[in-house]
């Protein structure tokens, strides 16, 4: 069976759209090729690998790609995992579906090391829920 090619867009490729693919890997890497990008390449998260490792998902090897590296690739889906990306990339050339989830920016949260981490794995949690409902085997 040939893997469906995924990919996970974000604004930085920081943090939702890596930790995404780290899941849809380690969920279904029988049956999907995930990759990720940002409208901006930035740098993976130090937190967003954290709360990966937590639950058995290595990144640690990954690095922040810019949504310019894919354009011309196919793909069988293109996920924009937050609003602006959607935005900025309302069209995927190359994709045969497009699918959106706006999911909150952990980055985002201020607050002691335990509450920013906290923040990583709530994000962690919903992304790994949504894959599992809209990845699974039928």
């Amino acid at each position: 069976m040939k893997k469906r090619r995924v990919l996970f867009l974000c604004s930085h490729n920081s943090a939702r759209s890596q930790m995404a693919e780290g899941l849809l890997r380690s969920l279904y890497g029988d049956r999907y090729d995930a990759f990720s990008a940002g409208t901006q390449a930035t740098f993976v998260q130090p937190l967003a690998i954290q709360a990966l490792k937590e639950i058995g998902v290595d990144i640690s090897h990954h690095r922040s790609k810019s949504l310019q590296e894919f354009v011309g690739k196919p793909f069988y889906v293109v996920v924009t995992v937050c609003d602006s990306a959607k935005e900025a990339c309302p069209f995927f050339p190359g994709a045969k579906k497009q699918l959106h989830q706006d999911f909150p920016d952990p980055t985002d949260v201020r607050g002691t090391p335990e509450e920013r981490l906290n923040a990583f794995r709530e994000a962690r949690d919903q992304l790994k829920k949504w894959i599992a409902r809209t990845f699974a085997p039928s």
